[in-house]
């Protein structure tokens, strides 16, 4: 069996592909590591490994290569603005003069690209966790009361609609009123900037219309619950189906301790 290659980047997220990985006996897995990025303990988990900068492309492909990879997943996240402190490689280079815009789709739509050219395909980013996609209706923490309903059905379109601009998958609102918008920046800072304007306030998040599963997947984890209820977060609503939801025991018990409701919602679109 060829190998399956793990692009890993932080947090809880590539451990849980890499057990689930190894539960459905996957065969070798070969990780992709990102100076800065990537935890030790993870890279030291595969059959093989292989440290990089975030850029070096070129090491990516030849990494792949040498050790028969012919198919990837990419998983975790990479610290917010690095991708304005690059240093590329030739083959990433090449790969961004291409490129008319700069955002998570281009970008990571343009990797596949290249890996598809040497012969590996990148996998949904949901592949071995379909069970931790977000089901519809309640999830953790406090039911929700109508004033969440009314928050959802004024964000949820807004929502959507600014994550169909390629600006981000996260909303805070309340009342009426949207209070941040996510952008490079990432979900973490969205959370505090709009719970720092209103307590109280919902969380929404949201895949892009025709998502491309592939890569930048929503996704919430026990930290995304912990930042929430420091900022006065009273409900985190996420898209069924579309949306991760990483250590989701570990979510319920924070949702309950802290009371922050976190539900599902259906997109139209």
């Amino acid at each position: 069996m060829a190998a399956l290659g793990l692009i890993a980047g932080k947090g809880l997220y590539p451990r849980l592909v890499l057990d689930a990985a190894r539960k459905a006996a996957a065969g070798r897995i070969c990780i992709a590591a990102f100076e800065g990025e990537t935890a030790p303990e993870l890279a030291g988990a595969g059959d093989a490994a292989c440290w990089m900068r975030v850029g070096q492309l070129g090491r990516l492909l030849d990494f792949f290569r040498k050790e028969g990879v012919d198919r990837a997943i990419m998983a975790g996240q990479i610290t917010p603005g690095r991708l304005f402190d690059l240093r590329p490689d030739l083959k990433a280079l090449v790969l961004l003069a291409r490129l008319k815009e700069r955002n998570a789709e281009s970008l990571f739509g343009a990797v596949a690209g290249a890996l598809a050219e040497a012969g590996v395909t990148l996998l949904p980013a949901t592949t071995y966790l379909e069970d931790c996609l977000a089901p519809s209706g309640w999830v953790a923490g406090p039911k929700p009361g109508r004033h969440l309903a009314r928050d959802v059905a004024f964000g949820w379109p807004v929502a959507k609609q600014v994550s169909a601009l390629n600006i981000g998958q996260t909303l805070v609102v309340k009342k009426g009123t949207v209070l941040a918008v996510e952008g490079y920046d990432g979900t973490n800072a969205t959370i505090r900037r709009g719970g720092g304007l209103a307590p109280g306030a919902v969380l929404l998040k949201v895949a892009k219309p025709g998502q491309d599963m592939r890569f930048d997947v929503p996704v919430i984890g026990p930290d995304t619950v912990r930042i929430a209820a420091e900022s006065a977060i009273s409900a985190i609503v996420v898209e069924t189906g579309k949306t991760l939801l990483l250590g989701l025991d570990e979510i319920r018990a924070l949702a309950q301790k802290h009371g922050v409701t976190i539900t599902g919602n259906e997109s139209l679109s």
